[in-house]
């Protein structure tokens, strides 16, 4: 692509992140989404310091403005009254100051700060910015393994589809099995206003969703009890990499600032966690694989939560691995990477989390690849998401054979990825 139009790519991308801006926080796209998500600011956050590295930083502080006493960062924050989305506040029923969900997102934040404390241009800002995050992410993290990990194995469950940021995503559909729906209070979906059914989780589905909901709300949030009494436990190696790497970066950027108590407990994270992330490991998939804590055993489902553990410094056969497995799906798909296996029967290219292409997936996994040598595999996906956006605009999610754009336009973190993979290249 010739310097011009990267320059226009990224002028369009810049107008999606300003129109999608709500002056301290963004939302991830108008009518579906209106408020603020967890891991699409901190991801934006990206995006936005390319042109203004303050605004960058107060992204990720407006979202950790709103974190829970016990530590827990909430997966979405309701800074306005807005009837388009649900589940809204009189949903949730949280009883904070400023109403937030219950559940919370993938701990992308310290992967976010370390990154745009490298980068900055301002260091002196950017030293005092992130200072006054390291605790808050810190006490993030620590209560991730305090709660989500009660027999302290290394690695944390999810106890809500909708914490892995992968909704619908086939890996859930068995352990979803014994999540009832009885007593699921009348309630009217908005997401299909404003996005084609087809493209989005099923009625089923959400009833579940629901249902998980009410029973937390029914527990009083109490976190403390929410990960025993919860019937769905999934340990997700995707949602784990993350939290690692995000680990690894605070700590990192911990020792950088003379933050060594926080540099310590964070690394020790990140090196249980690794050795931890051997568990999941499938020979016969080419990568990791979900665990279904309550039944003990690992979920035959090859989605990209598997493939996204090369995000973290996981040892160099298994990223070698990853890298073959990305080789052979780049095979069959017209883009990569989709967000499921095309091989397996409940494949579908347009629906959600079963099949569709997210850019944000492909910037970590092109993260992990790059850092980890695998440069050429690296490359491949970053031009397969730049090709997606030249030709079907900035789109929530994408068909991996036909590039079709899906789900909600003009998004945020989409744009903010983009602007990111293009100046990398240069």
């Amino acid at each position: 692509m010739i310097s011009l139009a990267v320059n226009e790519t990224i002028a369009r991308a810049v107008e999606v992140l300003r129109e999608n801006d709500h002056g301290d926080y963004t939302i991830p796209t108008k009518g579906l989404y209106p408020f603020q998500w967890n891991w699409d600011s901190c991801l934006t956050a990206l995006g936005l310091a390319h042109y203004d590295e303050a605004r960058a930083w107060t992204e990720i502080e407006t979202l950790f403005a709103h974190q829970w006493p016990d530590g827990m960062v909430p997966h979405i924050v309701f800074h306005v009254l807005n009837d388009s989305y649900f589940p809204g506040p009189e949903v949730w029923r949280t009883n904070r100051p400023t109403a937030t969900s219950g559940i919370t997102q993938p701990a992308v934040a310290g992967f976010a700060v370390r990154r745009l404390f490298d980068r900055a241009k301002d260091k002196k800002l950017a030293a005092e910015r992130a200072r006054a995050l390291l605790p808050k992410i810190d006490a993030w993290h620590r209560w991730f393994y305090e709660n989500r990990d009660p027999r302290g194995e290394g690695l944390v469950a999810i106890i809500h589809p909708w914490e892995s940021g992968r909704d619908n995503s086939i890996d859930w559909d068995d352990a979803f099995e014994r999540v009832p729906t009885e007593g699921v209070e009348p309630y009217t979906r908005r997401d299909t206003l404003h996005a084609n059914p087809a493209h989005r989780p099923t009625k089923a589905q959400y009833d579940r969703y629901l249902w998980l909901l009410q029973h937390f709300r029914a527990l009083g949030w109490d976190n403390a009890k929410l990960h025993d009494a919860s019937p769905f436990q999934i340990v997700d190696p995707g949602f784990n990499a993350i939290l690692i790497r995000s680990t690894a970066d605070l700590a990192d950027l911990a020792e950088t600032l003379g933050e060594m108590e926080i540099a310590d407990a964070n690394r020790s994270r990140a090196k249980k966690g690794l050795s931890a992330m051997e568990r999941l490991w499938s020979d016969a998939h080419g990568q990791y694989l979900c665990l279904d804590r309550a039944m003990g055993k690992l979920i035959d489902s090859a989605s990209v939560g598997g493939i996204l553990p090369v995000f973290s410094a996981i040892p160099k056969p298994r990223i070698a691995a990853i890298a073959a497995t990305i080789e052979r799906i780049a095979g069959k798909a017209r883009y990569i990477v989709p967000s499921h296996d095309l091989d397996d029967p409940r494949f579908d290219a347009k629906r959600y989390w079963r099949g569709p292409v997210w850019l944000v997936v492909n910037y970590m996994i092109a993260d992990g690849l790059a850092a980890s040598g695998h440069t050429q595999v690296a490359h491949r996906i970053t031009r397969s998401s730049v090709d997606l956006i030249a030709e079907s605009g900035f789109a929530e999610y994408y068909d991996p054979l036909s590039g079709e754009p899906l789900g909600g336009g003009r998004f945020t973190w989409t744009a903010a990825m983009v602007i990111e993979f293009l100046k990398s290249e240069r």
